[in-house]
């Protein structure tokens, strides 16, 4: 049985996973955005950071390419770029050109930048108590997330330049 023949409008407005998702992710992000303020830190810039911490943790010599931020993102280059040169301003990251390839430039975290870590370790609990939603039905809700957004990403949903229509 269709929805239209249970009698249920697949166009009504509240049913729309597209507006579930815009309504939440502002929403969220208004959570997210008092937790941030006091770091100097927007949403966006906030991701660039957690990916240049998940880098340090685990090779903490080694730079991070625009490009591996960009891909960990799923951002464009030309949108992380600005994010960028405002955390350099902020005296959180450097900016180099890569010795081997002087087109790629690599990203590292200053001492400030390290240590903005152990500041920002109380945003996710309070994100959490301030959506009161148990930790187990957020981490339910990322890995469902988690595969919409790899299912969206197999059917070229990003691709640059392809009309996904």
């Amino acid at each position: 049985m269709t929805l239209v023949e249970a009698g249920i409008d697949p166009l009504a407005l509240e049913r729309q996973v597209c507006f579930a998702l815009a309504v939440t992710n502002r929403a969220v992000l208004a959570v997210y955005r008092p937790l941030l303020e006091p770091l100097g830190l927007t949403h966006p810039q906030y991701l660039v950071m957690l990916a240049l911490w998940d880098n340090h943790k685990s090779t903490p010599d080694r730079p991070l390419s625009v490009k591996a931020i960009a891909a960990a993102l799923q951002l464009d280059s030309a949108t992380l770029s600005p994010m960028l040169k405002r955390l350099e301003a902020l005296g959180l990251i450097t900016r180099t050109r890569n010795v081997s390839d002087e087109r790629a430039t690599d990203i590292s975290l200053t001492k400030a930048g390290i240590q903005l870590r152990r500041r920002a370790l109380k945003i996710p609990p309070a994100v959490v108590e301030r959506l009161g939603v148990g930790l187990d039905e957020l981490e339910r809700l990322h890995d469902v997330l988690t595969r919409v957004n790899a299912a969206a990403l197999a059917a070229g949903a990003l691709d640059e330049g392809k009309d996904p229509r």
